[in-house]
């Protein structure tokens, strides 16, 4: 992997104003570098003002934390892939950890959002991981294989598609706790294998980020790790001085 993935996931914080200031710290302080893409996951009312705030700087991409799989209709609250496309956004996440199990989105409904994604020309970065129980019961394995291939399964033309991978155990997500480098390798290994299965040597292409309690401290440590292509991050990216360190790990 030529370039590694840091992505920010700033979650329900950071509305226009505070992302306007946060990309004016940020930006000034975090010059482009050669080895690595950062991404801003922000909400979706602030997409204009991130998207505004980094114009000129190719190094610096930014995406939508969710769509619907419609392309338009009576879905209140909602906005669909073309929608974020046309307010700036080049990628989006789906089965996002929160998405799955505060509001109960299931893997039907990520391929769903995949293919509406691949349609409206935006890259997506699908999400799996498991909960403690799945770990504990040993189901690990057979989950997350299992949420890549049906997540994959709707989107036409795959071996082309645009696309990235992040393993994001459950348990780890704004616990304090972190699967260990070891840990994740393996899965992000298994996660390379099965896109091997899939799409052949064009798997090797595709980036597989961990996320889970990233912070400053271990980011350095997990980037070194084999089959970590980069980190999403979410707790210690809504601060830009945390941010910015991960960001230059």
């Amino acid at each position: 992997m030529d370039r590694q993935v840091l992505a920010a996931n700033w979650k329900m914080n950071n509305g226009p104003s505070a992302a306007k200031a946060f990309m004016e710290t940020f930006l000034p302080a975090y010059k482009p570098r050669s080895d690595r893409t950062v991404i801003i996951f922000a909400p979706a009312v602030s997409l204009t003002a991130v998207v505004s705030a980094v114009a000129g700087r190719q190094d610096v991409t930014v995406g939508a934390q969710n769509i619907y799989w419609a392309e338009k209709g009576a879905f209140t609250g909602e906005i669909s892939a073309g929608m974020a496309a046309d307010a700036g956004a080049q990628v989006v996440l789906v089965g996002h950890s929160e998405r799955r199990h505060v509001f109960g989105e299931t893997d039907s409904q990520c391929a769903k959002k995949c293919l509406a994604a691949a349609k409206a020309d935006l890259r997506f970065m699908l999400c799996v991981g498991e909960t403690i129980q799945q770990r504990e019961a040993g189901q690990t394995e057979t989950l997350v294989i299992q949420q890549l291939r049906e997540g994959l399964s709707q989107t036409p033309n795959l071996i082309s598609a645009d696309f990235m991978i992040a393993y994001e155990p459950v348990w780890a997500i704004g616990t304090g706790l972190t699967a260990s480098a070891a840990d994740a390798s393996a899965i992000h290994s298994l996660l390379r294998t099965q896109l091997r299965q899939m799409i052949g040597t064009r798997a090797d292409e595709i980036p597989i980020l961990y996320g889970g309690s990233v912070n400053p401290a271990n980011a350095s440590g997990l980037l070194a790790a084999d089959d970590i292509d980069g980190l999403l991050v979410g707790g210690a990216s809504v601060e830009a001085s945390s941010w910015l360190k991960i960001a230059q790990a």
